[in-house]
């Protein structure tokens, strides 16, 4: 059966934008290894999700969709919609740029939607049990600032630390981060952290054939 890849792509630069970059990158590198993978595109910025609100919260919880008022029903499709593209990929390509420590609100609505209790987790008699097990996931992160050095600066990282810990709370324990970070430390420092982010990419092809 063919691998299916799930693309995300949370910032809002366009061209611009290093972490689209790096996902194009990705996904072009893990269809090089597996020339019949399925990719399933969901960019938050092109089709942007609400907060949740408590008329999504609403759908969430109904036995039958196509009872609610016409605005919850909306929001309950489209929740399953992303729980089915979520569900359906073996492997995630998630680009996370980092924002004021941690990642883009666009990002935060997508992943509130796919984390749901019964459906990528439940709760068992010694805590969280993750249900989307069997995954893989790549982070594309990218950082204009550079975090992952001493101890006092990655604690202020709240961006690949959250994403690692949400991962695995829904079972997903294959986690790597493409990292480019001091992409803001002038153009030697970009160029470098680019650099070392495409060896980084050419190295996850072997594990996805």
């Amino acid at each position: 059966m063919a691998t299916t890849i799930l693309h995300v792509d949370s910032s809002p630069l366009g061209e611009a934008s290093a972490s689209r970059r790096l996902t194009a990158d990705i996904v072009a590198a893990l269809r090089a290894a597996a020339p019949g993978a399925r990719v399933l595109r969901r960019d938050l910025v092109a089709a942007p999700l609400g907060h949740l609100s408590g008329t999504t919260l609403q759908g969430w919880g109904a036995a039958d969709i196509a009872a609610l008022a016409p605005e919850a029903r909306a929001e309950a499709e489209l929740s399953e919609a992303l729980l089915a593209e979520f569900l359906a990929a073996d492997t995630l390509v998630i680009g996370a740029p980092m924002y004021n420590f941690s990642i883009p609100s666009q990002l935060k609505a997508w992943i509130d939607r796919v984390v749901r209790a019964g459906r990528t987790f439940r709760y068992g008699d010694k805590g969280p049990v993750g249900l989307a097990t069997g995954k893989r996931a790549i982070v594309a992160s990218s950082r204009g600032g550079a975090y992952s050095g001493d101890a006092g600066r990655q604690a202020l990282d709240h961006q690949e630390a959250y994403l690692r810990t949400v991962l695995g709370f829904v079972g997903i324990a294959d986690v790597a981060v493409v990292r480019a970070e001091g992409l803001a430390m002038g153009e030697a420092a970009r160029a470098a952290a680019l650099a070392a982010a495409a060896r980084d990419i050419a190295g996850l092809a072997p594990a996805a054939a």
